[in-house]
């Protein structure tokens, strides 16, 4: 399978609590000039703000490293993308997680609301990349509200 039209934009951001809150915002942006808005919009910054978060967390990096954010659209998907320098895979938590637990349910979530996500090796460096794919709308891939064939749902 061939990928056309790619149109990809990426940003580095410290490895800051205050990284989630940028990351989410730099999305807003572009998915407002890529004319991406409603369901596919909000679900994006959810999926992007849970991947930003888990890398935030959990990747313990040398100091001075960025985690790299990703954005592509192509063949009707819009994927985000967050990369660490740390080469320690995801692992989605266990069921068992108990239910007053407040953490641990990033990647469940994530799970839920992509149409495919998964784990990679960083693409220029050292680490991973985890990503989550959406799909998007029509010839201007405008989420609207309501939801696209074949989404899961939450």
């Amino acid at each position: 399978m061939s990928i056309t039209n790619t149109v990809e934009v990426g940003w580095r951001l410290p490895h800051s609590p205050r990284s989630a809150g940028r990351a989410r915002a730099l999305l807003r942006r572009q998915l407002s000039t890529w004319k991406i808005r409603g369901e596919v919009a909000d679900t994006a910054e959810l999926l992007l703000s849970e991947l930003v978060t888990n890398s935030l967390q959990h990747a313990r990096i040398p100091r001075g490293r960025q985690i790299g954010v990703r954005l592509a659209r192509y063949d009707g998907m819009l994927r985000v993308e967050v990369a660490d320098a740390n080469h320690r895979r995801p692992e989605p938590r266990s069921a068992e997680a108990g239910a007053v637990d407040e953490h641990g349910r990033g990647l469940a979530i994530v799970a839920a609301l992509a149409e495919r996500w998964g784990c990679c090796p960083r693409r220029n460096g050292i680490g991973k990349s985890v990503w989550a794919e959406l799909k998007v709308q029509g010839p201007g891939d405008c989420g609207g509200h309501e939801s696209s064939p074949g989404r899961r749902s939450g």
